[in-house]
């Protein structure tokens, strides 16, 4: 197997994508070039260089085609272009070239189970007739009750509401399309082998143009049950383990030979192209299925994500995680954050919850938010979590220790889970404040000096304690623990892809090697815990993390 030395690191060529940490890189809060107030691919690109210095190997960047913005992005107009607001193809393709320079793959979004309204296809299926070839591209249906007055079936949108909106033809009330998210999104119809050939030619033409993979989202989704059929509830969640099976819109197994095409694609590269599902599936072993040698490369590990602050619950997520991708011969991923949960410091630093949940309803309120407690556990949690075997994901803001922005008014909201919900439920918007890379009031660097605009969304100003430039000198720091901790996974042996053994330990505390004279432990216990005799600690996620003993909420790393 061949491999190749990009920027100073060993990497794997054909299989780069087992042990890689990805950075998230959400657009719009990113980094602003030209002053407008939201992120643009100017302002990634100048900011490459914090990605290669915090010792990344590749950037997933969040769906930056031309959209409406009735879903951050999500709702795609175009597959095949960039967004105007975030710059142009020729901007896209350098960005991909001087990404490659640094060492740094690039992965885009994808969005296949469902389109923006303002998508060419949906609005000739507007203006065609029920039954149309245009219509069976997407999921279009006769109502029920009188006059057809009543939505096709009981299914819910997961931003709330019914899934399903009544258009008007020929003046009057017609048929229903189907969108499991916004009205903004309607869904595709994949037994229509359209739907199919314009994807596999997506990729491929992103694909021709240097992109090295793309995370598939809602990967779980597209296929539907034939008829349509009542759910039998109408509760619905954004993200979250299905709750039955047999789901008439979730986890379907014809996924799998859609999956399976995609993976032909792929491969068909001189350097295979690879991808990684978000998919939210009941448990490990269904989500293994994706992960079959013909099938996805990579998963999210969301059961990891959502585990309390608890050393069992963690451990048995690790475990079931590590056994259920072994049987399938792929790699586990591990992650904290994204752009669609509540940041980790926030969950962990509510000490009722103990971090489980991924959104605000799930959580203590906010009164009971300790940042303190919250930052100190992240630190411990990052250390595990590059320590374990595979590969990681880190969301834009982690290394800083961002938090949750939980008192945003109300008047900047935009995520449709707010409008939807009857302003009931903020939504994500919390997570995705523009990040702050200098200076002591907003907009913190995102936007250049003399900016015309302000941050799409508003910056609190405790952010100026959390900077870039505050961090980067600071040997304590969230950003130094992140260079530092991806600095020695590069180089030690140990870590990465390989074995995984765990060692006794004491309640409440995870210790386990990994080989080659490496060690982790973990202290989720109210009381310190004794460290191995005789190792030498490589990494501490805290200052005090270097005696014979580990205090509470700390990690460190050891030569054994």
């Amino acid at each position: 197997m061949g491999t190749a030395e990009v920027a100073g690191q060993r990497t794997d060529v054909e299989t780069w994508w087992r042990d890689a940490v990805v950075y998230q890189l959400y657009i719009r809060s990113f980094a602003d070039g030209n002053g407008d107030g939201i992120g643009d691919i100017a302002g990634i690109r100048a900011r490459l260089g914090h990605l290669r210095d915090l010792g990344v190997d590749a950037v997933w960047i969040n769906p930056w085609y031309p959209s409406p913005m009735a879903d951050g992005g999500y709702d795609v107009a175009d597959y095949r272009a960039v967004e105007p607001v975030f710059g142009t193809g020729e901007e896209a393709a350098a960005l991909v070239d001087e990404a490659h320079a640094l060492g740094l793959r690039v992965i885009l979004d994808i969005v296949p189970n469902h389109s923006s309204d303002q998508h060419a296809w949906f609005r000739e299926a507007l203006a065609a007739a029920p039954g149309s070839p245009e219509r069976s591209r997407y999921h279009f249906r006769p109502g029920r009750g009188t006059g057809g007055d009543e939505p096709p079936n009981d299914w819910r949108s997961v931003f709330g509401g019914p899934a399903w909106t009544r258009v008007t033809d020929d003046g009057r009330p017609g048929e229903w399309y189907l969108h499991l998210f916004d009205a903004a999104q309607p869904d595709f119809n994949w037994s229509d082998p359209r739907v199919e050939e314009e994807f596999e030619s997506i990729l491929r033409f992103w694909f021709d143009r240097g992109v090295d993979g793309f995370r598939i989202d809602v990967a779980h989704g597209l296929v539907k049950s034939d008829g349509l059929p009542d759910l039998g509830h109408d509760e619905q969640t954004m993200l979250g383990p299905i709750e039955r099976s047999d789901h008439p819109h979730w986890d379907r197994d014809g996924v799998h030979e859609i999956f399976r095409a995609w993976r032909r694609v792929g491969d068909s590269y001189a350097e295979p192209r690879v991808f990684v599902a978000e998919a939210w599936v009941d448990s490990p072993e269904r989500l293994a299925r994706y992960l079959r040698p013909d099938e996805l490369h990579t998963a999210f590990n969301f059961d990891f994500l959502r585990a309390p602050w608890d050393a069992p619950a963690l451990r048995r997520a690790i475990d079931h995680s590590l056994a259920t991708v072994a049987a399938v011969g792929a790699a586990a991923t591990w992650v904290l954050s994204n752009h669609d949960v509540v940041r980790h410091v926030s969950r962990l630093g509510r000490p009722a919850t103990n971090g489980a949940g991924h959104s605000l309803a799930d959580l203590a309120p906010a009164a009971t938010f300790d940042r303190e407690l919250g930052t100190r556990r992240a630190r411990a949690a990052a250390l595990l979590m590059f320590a374990l075997p595979g590969g990681a994901y880190v969301y834009q803001g982690d290394e800083l220790g961002l938090w949750e922005v939980e008192d945003l008014p109300d008047e900047v909201l935009q995520d449709p889970t707010w409008t939807r919900s009857g302003h009931s439920v903020r939504g994500r918007d919390g997570c995705r404040v523009p990040l702050p890379w200098s200076g002591t009031t907003s907009p913190f660097g995102f936007s250049p000096a003399g900016a015309h605009a302000a941050p799409w969304l508003p910056q609190p100003a405790d952010f100026a304690s959390v900077t870039v430039e505050a961090q980067l000198d600071d040997p304590e720091s969230m950003l130094s623990l992140y260079r530092a901790a991806l600095a020695l996974r590069h180089e030690h042996p140990a870590l990465g892809d390989g074995p995984f053994t765990w060692l006794p330990s004491a309640p409440g505390v995870l210790a386990f090697s990994r080989g080659a004279g490496f060690a982790c432990v973990v202290n989720l216990s109210d009381g310190p815990a004794q460290l191995p005799a005789g190792a030498r600690v490589l990494l501490g996620s805290g200052p005090d993390a270097v005696g014979a003993t580990l205090p509470p909420d700390a990690a460190v790393w050891l030569a054994v």
